[in-house]
């Protein structure tokens, strides 16, 4: 199997880029001659204009968070854009401990689609992108050691001659995930932007991280675009000066940690 390795991944927070490239490397040791390793991050902007396909000599880990049980929408034209002469894929998706609904499956389509071979899928779980407590510190030990009997797996499906693999969810999709009010009536929290307070130094980590190029440069604490709610400017601020307050917001992330606080464990589908 004379293969390349290949990463094609996006990961505001860092988990989703962990798993996959802890399975890029654990796929690669499989094999009696190590492979080389090629990491293809797309989570800035720039990465995202530039055109990528792949061959049938590659076996390309695709990975991507989970927003509201889906594949993230503002990555959707890119990742159509991907273009493969019958790659092996290896479909990852990463979520904070709620559920994944339909973003595997959804995963799965747009690289069917696109001209991969869909061999092995996982879900696995990443600390939430609005919470420092819910699946806090994930993927830990116990995750990479499913990775690397995922990437065991995989490789003796690969020996096999096999290289399909069906994945559970909905077709058509499910809406995506809403958090409700005190009510229990739905809410859209998409419009909501994060604060910044008097602790800002003006570093700029967060521009440079933000993943839609949306807090304007000169001044941080405003918003040019959209917020996509990934956690990348709250997360890696060294001096924690980014917050949300937002109501419904705050209550959506205390329910996630109350409610989704016990413990789920990664799943693999080859």
């Amino acid at each position: 199997m004379n293969y390349n390795i290949k990463t094609l991944y996006f990961s505001a927070t860092g988990t989703t880029g962990k798993i996959v490239k802890r399975l890029a490397v654990e796929l690669s040791s499989c094999f009696a001659e190590h492979k080389q390793i090629t990491h293809l991050d797309f989570t800035l902007p720039a990465r995202r204009k530039e055109i990528v396909d792949f061959n049938e000599d590659d076996i390309v880990i695709v990975g991507t968070p989970v927003y509201a049980g889906r594949v993230p929408n503002v990555l959707l034209k890119y990742l159509n854009s991907v273009k493969s002469n019958r790659s092996l894929a290896i479909a990852v998706v990463v979520y904070g401990n709620r559920n994944y609904d339909d973003a595997l499956i959804e995963l799965k389509d747009i690289l069917d689609t696109n001209g991969f071979n869909v061999a092995a899928a996982g879900a696995f779980i990443g600390e939430h992108s609005f919470s420092d407590i819910l699946a806090k510190g994930r993927p830990d030990d116990l995750d990479y050691n499913v990775v690397k009997e995922f990437a065991n797996k995989i490789y003796f499906k690969l020996s096999s001659g096999l290289s399909t693999v069906k994945v559970p969810g909905h077709i058509p999709y499910r809406p995506y995930y809403k958090p409700k009010d005190k009510d229990g009536n739905p809410v859209d929290i998409r419009k909501i932007k994060p604060k910044t307070n008097k602790y800002c130094t003006d570093c700029k980590t967060c521009v440079e991280v933000c993943p839609v190029a949306s807090i304007n440069y000169n001044d941080p604490s405003q918003l040019d675009g959209i917020c996509i709610k990934c956690g990348a400017c709250i997360k890696k601020c060294p001096v924690n000066a980014k917050y949300f307050d937002n109501e419904n917001y705050l209550r959506h992330k205390h329910e996630l940690e109350v409610e989704f606080a016990e413990r789920r464990n990664p799943e693999l589908f080859l």
